[in-house]
């Protein structure tokens, strides 16, 4: 069988995260040298899909690296309800691959309008979202033809995160990154088929993750439905005990992103506990008592950890709905650029 476009465009992941690393150095240090100059007091983000998991993911760079917090807001405050914001503190963060969302852009021209420092992350230099702010971080992802998006959604992350990283002057996290391609040449490897079997039969799971990996467990449940027709459902480490977890019952699916930071003891806590519950819990960590370890690479840093993750997951949910019958590049009722008003 010939590969799927969306195998092909993982397998391409490292190469273009090193393209982006390559060519936009440049315009990343620019950007970081505007952002520290304009000084803001805080940050928003805007997006949708799988956009907006990586926006989520920066939410936590943001915060953990920089101090500022970030805040996403609604693109129908400016497309549908025309409402004005007090942002003249802001830096405002726009994420889509395409450019092209009627609301995204009117939200990010309503910012700029409203006083922020508006930045798009976008693979389409050309696109309105790129000429209506005030500067643009540009993917270098190359054409992106799987309807599910993934080089797009870890190009979008490695561009958040070497912005801030730049802008705060942290070598240790710039180091970090750009040692990313090697570890994510060894993270497409890891295709989980534990998980996959475990997975094969079933209509729904929870994905849980706290903090950086909670948006890649958003992002993965997203993918799950999309690619698989399998109702996943993302949850932090520290809200599922609440009342999600009363529909477990025996053999029900789990799959906890563990990242090597101060979140991972508890996240697999929480994994045991289910899997004492009868969950069949995977975590991607070897600190497990009772939920299955999954094969994982650790990169160094915990903010660059989860982007290892989310490419062997890639690799896990491609081959998944291959094997489920499903073709991953033709989803039912999808297609690549949805427009919004």
């Amino acid at each position: 069988m010939n590969q799927t476009l969306m195998r092909q465009e993982i397998l391409e992941i490292p190469d273009a995260v090193e393209r982006l690393l390559t060519r936009g150095q440049s315009g990343q240090q620019s950007a970081a040298a505007q952002a520290r100059e304009f000084d803001p007091a805080f940050l928003i983000s805007v997006a949708r899909g799988s956009s907006d998991h990586a926006a989520t993911y920066l939410k936590y760079t943001s915060e953990l690296v920089l101090g500022l917090a970030l805040a996403s807001v609604g693109p129908s405050v400016a497309s549908v309800y025309n409402a004005p914001l007090k942002l003249d503190r802001a830096l405002g963060i726009t994420i889509s691959q395409s450019g092209q969302s009627p609301d995204i852009v009117a939200l990010t021209k309503s910012a700029r309008n409203d006083g922020a420092l508006t930045v798009s992350i976008t693979n389409e230099p050309d696109s309105p979202l790129a000429q209506t702010s005030n500067m643009s971080l540009m993917l270098h992802a190359g054409k992106e033809k799987s309807v599910a998006a993934t080089k797009t959604f870890v190009t979008s992350v490695v561009a958040g995160l070497i912005f801030f990283a730049e802008w705060a002057g942290d070598d240790e996290l710039k180091s970090a990154i750009h040692a990313l391609p090697a570890h994510l040449e060894n993270a497409v490897k890891n295709d989980w088929p534990e998980l996959r079997a475990a997975l094969q039969d079933r209509t729904s799971l929870f994905t849980i993750g706290r903090g950086p990996s909670w948006a890649i467990a958003g992002e993965a449940a997203l993918k799950l439905k999309e690619t698989c027709q399998i109702h996943g459902e993302a949850y932090s480490s520290a809200e599922v005990l609440h009342g999600p977890v009363s529909i477990i019952g025996q053999g029900f699916p789990v799959l906890g992103f563990a990242v090597g930071d101060r979140a991972e003891q508890g996240l697999i806590d929480v994994a045991d506990r289910m899997a004492e519950m009868g969950a069949n819990a995977f975590v991607t960590s070897t600190m497990a008592r009772r939920a299955n370890s999954l094969a994982h690479v650790r990169t160094g840093h915990p903010l660059t950890d989860p982007i290892a993750l989310i490419i062997s997951f890639y690799a896990m949910v491609e081959k998944l709905a291959v094997s489920r019958g499903i073709n991953p590049d033709s989803p039912p009722h999808l297609r690549k650029v949805t427009e919004t008003v």
